[in-house]
């Protein structure tokens, strides 16, 4: 029996103005599609008070409601653990199993990377990262790798190299490793295992050099960093179904357009250029 996983990213409720109505879209469309849960990837919301309604919104929304911890998450100087709680998560990293798909869910923000010259850590520590090994090699079945920052491709962890030796062990049945945080749309392949970035429900991050207004200067006044992005006119999220008998990863295509003046328009030059889209592109992907 086919397993569909309903995807979101980088809402970013603290930053983009209608991050409410992004997620009742969300929520909308997948109580009319039915997957079998849902995941956002992190970047979801601060992890304080005044978030808890919409947190609380998505968890009572469905069944199995599942959780990633983000970058900024704990911005604010708030603590992992207000996350966990505000949340309702057990762990940073788990394991969960869902109609027979297994889903190893990592926290790629441990301290420790010697790479680190600043800014958040992307990294997965020792402790993790032999739980991760151990937990592959328990499980008898297809498995989904889940994290916020990406292990391979574009702006992969620090560590990387270390994670995808530890994946690539158990090529044979991982049938795909999914992030969020680079706000892009793209896919790659190391040593037997697929990596897609899932596109941020929100926006582009562009940074200080490309700031501009896209939306009317009194959102902007309320929302500052909104101005180093390029908006999504309308949430991007998907659903990734997985087909047991097929071996078939599908993923659901979802285009709109962009608020103001596209990336491209405003001069931005990138080694992933392709990938900057406000879409999540329809692939079929073979495990």
């Amino acid at each position: 029996m086919p397993v569909r996983l309903g995807l979101i990213a980088d809402l970013h409720v603290d930053l983009i103005p209608d991050a409410e109505a992004r997620l009742d879209l969300f929520l909308k469309e997948m109580s009319e599609s039915k997957p079998d849960g849902i995941i956002q990837l992190g970047d979801f919301a601060f992890a304080k008070k005044a978030n808890q309604k919409i947190v609380d919104r998505f968890n009572k929304a469905y069944g199995t409601a599942l959780h990633v911890i983000g970058n900024h998450d704990t911005d604010g100087g708030l603590s992992k653990q207000q996350c966990l709680d505000s949340w309702g998560m057990k762990a940073p990293y788990y394991h969960h199993e869902l109609n027979g798909l297994h889903l190893v869910v990592l926290d790629a923000n441990e301290k420790g990377s010697p790479a680190l010259k600043g800014g958040y850590p992307q990294f997965i520590g020792k402790t993790q990262a032999d739980w991760l090994g151990n937990i592959l090699a328990e499980i008898e079945g297809p498995i989904l790798v889940v994290s916020h920052q990406p292990l391979a491709g574009p702006y992969q962890i620090d560590n990387g190299g270390e994670i995808q030796k530890i994946l690539s062990r158990h090529a044979d049945q991982i049938v795909l490793a999914i992030n969020g945080h680079t706000h892009i749309d793209h896919l790659s392949e190391v040593a037997g295992i697929q990596y897609l970035h899932i596109n941020s429900a929100s926006y582009h991050w562009l940074g200080s050099k490309f700031a501009h207004e896209s939306y009317p200067p009194e959102i902007h006044a309320k929302y500052p960093a909104l101005k180093f992005t390029s908006p999504y006119q309308d949430a991007l999220f998907t659903t990734l179904t997985f087909d047991p008998k097929s071996q078939r990863i599908s993923v659901k295509k979802r285009k709109t357009s962009w608020v103001g003046e596209s990336p491209e328009e405003l001069g931005l030059k990138s080694g992933t250029a392709d990938s900057v889209t406000p879409e999540i592109r329809e692939r079929v992907i073979k495990a």
